[in-house]
């Protein structure tokens, strides 16, 4: 499926594999560049999909809590349970039953931003999780960074920065090569990899998939019967990549969410480290 998206290599050209460049879908309104404007870019597919997903989220979750009846039918049983998940799983546990419910509009919305966007990925016709593109990615953990550096200036003012960069029980003598570890470490290297994580998983399972997905067509397409005949296996280990990605989508969502709660607990809690 998704090598329909691909060009073509016919036999005589050899097999050409899918590139970065190919995740990347022409854009629906472009602007900028030609047009004069300052930036580069336009409104393309993965931008309509944070839309559509953010109706979709909205609009389940609305259906979900219409009635609230003291006996939930399917949809506010399930709208429930994913509440109380991020709620209770995520924010109670990590964060503390004293601070947690302030923060888990904040974590429940990106656990279901970053869930459904993900599994667009797995659906036929959309196949393309949005935080395979890294502006995604860097904004939404971007948000979060300036939410915890907030929270712990909010709580302990400027002495929060030295509540984080400076561990408790540490000897003088080695403050000088452990501060600068720390500085960079928590407000460099931490909302770095906390992107990085999400948008590099994302794309490397998608760019698995298209791979898998041009080489059973190149070997379709061929003449030569032996190369037709392993198309078959490759199909079945695509399916098994397919399969695979599906669960690190959920997963991702997860890890994502899991550590912003573990940020914004160590942020509150900077004085208690």
């Amino acid at each position: 499926m998704i090598a329909l998206a691909l060009p073509a290599a016919t036999p005589d050209e050899g097999f050409v594999a899918p590139t970065i460049s190919d995740t990347h879908y022409p854009d629906i309104f472009p602007f900028g560049g030609e047009y004069g404007i300052w930036f580069e870019g336009g409104f393309g597919k993965q931008m309509l999909m944070i839309i559509l997903s953010v109706v979709l989220i909205a609009s389940f979750f609305l259906v979900a809590s219409r009635k609230g009846q003291l006996v939930p039918g399917k949809f506010q049983f399930a709208g429930e349970m994913a509440y109380g998940f991020v709620r209770n799983s995520i924010g109670k546990d990590i964060i503390g039953g004293k601070n947690f419910l302030k923060y888990v509009p904040w974590l429940f919305t990106a656990f279901f931003l970053i869930l459904v966007n993900n599994l667009f990925g797995a659906v036929p016709g959309l196949q393309l999780p949005s935080f395979s593109h890294p502006g995604s990615a860097y904004a939404i953990a971007a948000m979060f960074y300036i939410l915890w550096v907030g929270i712990g200036l909010q709580k302990h003012g400027l002495k929060y920065f030295k509540l984080a960069v400076v561990p408790s029980g540490v000897p003088w003598y080695i403050m000088p090569l452990v501060v600068p570890i720390e500085i960079i470490s928590n407000f460099l290297v931490r909302p770095v990899t906390h992107s990085l994580r999400l948008f590099a998983t994302m794309l490397a399972g998608h760019l698995i998939v298209m791979l898998a997905g041009s080489a059973i067509e190149f070997m379709v397409m061929s003449e030569n019967f032996l190369l037709q005949g392993t198309s078959l296996l490759v199909l079945v280990g695509a399916l098994a990549m397919y399969m695979l990605e599906a669960l690190i989508m959920v997963l991702q969502a997860y890890v994502f969410t899991l550590l912003a709660a573990i940020y914004i607990e160590g942020a509150l809690n900077a004085d208690a480290h």
